[in-house]
């Protein structure tokens, strides 16, 4: 009997609200990591496409986005990587506030992680009443009032989330 090796941590890049603009450094500090994940509003195919074809990318529409975006990534996302189920939606609200459009499906399925985006303020926050970490990354476009664009990365261990990092993209 051969023993499976352990699978190694899954480091995981996440963005959202690019709103199609493109900027190099996204690459720069997704270098480490084995997933990109984009919360919605990409904004532009291309976006989407420079992502994809740098490392496997998971992601969802958000409401500026238009068909050609929505013919290929749903509006929700439910995956496991490792133990860890996790649910994306762009519109999703946060832990207290979640939207109406998803907050049936968390409470009678919580996932370990919810992220959404939208908001342009990013927000890491537990949920103890669904135990369930919520992630929303703020935004990485240019567009929107938002005053500094921020990235997430963080590793997936099992079913535990571990060196969560805050990115702050400066112009």
């Amino acid at each position: 009997m051969h023993h499976k090796a352990k699978k190694k941590m899954k480091r995981i890049g996440l963005l959202s609200d690019t709103h199609a603009f493109w900027d190099e450094k996204y690459l720069k500090y997704f270098e480490s990591c084995d997933e990109i994940w984009h919360a919605g509003d990409i904004g532009s195919l291309e976006v989407a496409e420079k992502l994809a074809a740098f490392r496997p990318l998971r992601a969802v529409y958000g409401n500026i986005d238009g068909q050609d975006i929505r013919r290929l990534y749903p509006q929700t996302l439910r995956f496991t990587v490792e133990e860890a189920e996790v649910v994306m939606k762009h519109i999703g609200g946060y832990p207290g506030k979640y939207d109406p459009s998803i907050v049936g499906s968390l409470i009678v399925r919580p996932p370990k992680l919810f992220i959404s985006g939208h908001s342009h303020i990013l927000k890491v926050k537990f949920d103890k009443t669904l135990n369930m970490l919520h992630i929303n990354p703020g935004a990485a476009g240019n567009y929107g009032f938002h005053k500094v664009r921020t990235l997430v990365r963080f590793t997936i261990n099992g079913s535990k989330f571990e060196d969560m990092e805050v990115i702050e993209l400066s112009d």
